[in-house]
């Protein structure tokens, strides 16, 4: 088995792994703190006494708050509108989430009409797509951030990029910009990586479709 197929069986059992675990906190653990809220609640609406009924009001808060991370984080791990409501609506539901919790306004833009992309392709680009918003939270300074979509029959063509500090390419080896270009690569496609300081960073990445 060749290096290429070693690395791409290696990233494919592990998103099989991350999908059991996202799966299994949103519809183990999750279902089972909810049940426990409920519970929380209809006990609170008998109880009489103020300083108890205070108390697991106090209990119910961070249940709720719990289970909330709790489904951020399996979003985050899988998300389930990949393939059932596609690449584009999935990003456009993680943005959501993402400037909920970085402060950070994602613009998504798309021209052409969206097609039909593998399930392994969809979350690769995916997985790429994280990792350039995780970095720009990390490390951009900014409060924006653009992905565009341009789809023809033949291929997709996306830019991630952000107007924030940029840094110096040559400066030191990233792990994470690596790993962005070696995914893209394994399933055909191509990564390349921009940044100026001062001037922010652009991510192009393409896939053919045929």
């Amino acid at each position: 088995m060749g290096r290429e197929n070693i690395s791409s069986y290696i990233i494919q059992s592990q998103e099989e792994e991350i999908k059991r675990i996202a799966l299994e906190l949103h519809e183990g653990v999750g279902q089972s703190l909810y049940s426990v809220f409920n519970g929380l609640q209809f006990i609170e609406a008998g109880l009489e006494q103020p300083h108890l009924k205070n108390y697991l009001k106090e209990m119910s808060h961070i249940m709720e708050k719990t289970i909330q991370e709790i489904r951020i984080l399996s979003v985050e791990l899988h998300p389930p509108t990949l393939m059932t409501l596609g690449l584009l609506q999935a990003l456009k539901s993680y943005a959501k989430l993402y400037t909920s919790t970085f402060g950070i306004e994602v613009v998504i833009g798309s021209e052409g009409q969206e097609q039909f992309i593998s399930e392994s392709s969809s979350i690769t680009i995916f997985r790429v797509c994280q990792e350039a918003l995780s970095n720009i939270a990390k490390y951009a300074d900014t409060s924006n951030a653009y992905i565009s979509f341009q789809w023809s029959k033949e291929s997709l063509h996306m830019v991630i990029k952000d107007d924030g500090k940029g840094f110096d390419l040559g400066a030191k080896r990233s792990y994470g910009l690596e790993a962005m270009k070696e995914r893209m690569f394994l399933t055909g496609g191509e990564c390349v990586i921009s940044s100026k300081i001062g001037e922010g960073t652009s991510i192009e990445i393409s896939l053919p479709l045929s």
